[in-house]
């Protein structure tokens, strides 16, 4: 049973910087998605990596955010840079399984999340 796990999250003021980390456990090597959820709102897509490591970015974070992985570890990273207010959710990794990456019902298995909280 593959499992997820999300860490890195915190309390950052606005301009700063955290590293997310998925480790993983139970599976094989797979493409990862990266979502955040606000308060009050849908989750949306930020990020992916696929097995070829070639990566997606949703407009509102490219440049700004980056997407890895590790292979030798499983691990996926996600590194937020220049964070504002507006950034603040709870981010969460999650197993690609079929189809388009930018979509949260094509991903099979999920993280519990990290919390981000950026103050201004």
């Amino acid at each position: 049973q593959v499992q997820l796990q999300e860490s890195g999250g915190g309390l950052v003021q606005a301009g700063g910087s955290l590293r997310l980390s998925c480790a993983t456990s139970g599976g094989t090597d797979y493409a990862m998605g990266w979502f955040r959820q606000a308060s009050g709102k849908e989750r949306e897509f930020i990020a992916a990596i696929s097995r070829g490591m070639t990566t997606y970015y949703a407009d509102s974070v490219k440049g700004r955010f980056t997407v890895s992985k590790d292979i030798a570890t499983n691990t996926g990273y996600l590194k937020l840079n220049n964070l504002q207010p507006e950034d603040t959710a709870v981010y969460y990794c999650a197993a690609h399984s079929s189809g388009t990456y930018y979509y949260a019902r094509n991903y099979a298995i999920w993280g519990h999340g990290t919390q981000v909280l950026v103050s201004s």
